[in-house]
């Protein structure tokens, strides 16, 4: 790029336009004591080992907190994915889901 000729160089901003406006967040339960967390994740990445640590840590702290296992869903990755995340909803609500801890491995 050069300058022009007063020595000024046209400068562009590296972030493009922005596409969505900004939402506000979801509502946050005060407390997941006696609330219903539903573990969703893409099968990825030791999963099922930090949900079962999660458990433990979580029904410590939280009396009554139950869970719905990840594997009620499906898996959030590969070729059932789209079918898994539309039907997700629907499942969550049916087995009154409060509150959802996802997993994504990378």
């Amino acid at each position: 790029m050069a300058a022009d000729a007063n020595g000024t160089y046209a400068v562009v901003w590296p972030r493009g336009e922005k596409s969505m406006e900004i939402t506000p967040l979801a509502h946050r339960h005060a407390s997941l004591e006696g609330k219903t967390i539903g573990f969703v994740w893409d099968y990825l990445f030791r999963g099922d080992e930090i949900f079962s640590i999660l458990t433990e840590g979580l029904t410590e702290r939280y009396p009554g907190v139950k869970f719905i296992d990840y594997s009620e869903f499906g898996s959030t990755h590969g070729g059932d994915e789209h079918a898994v995340i539309a039907a997700l909803a629907d499942k969550l609500k049916s087995q009154k889901v409060d509150a959802v801890i996802s997993g994504m491995g990378c």
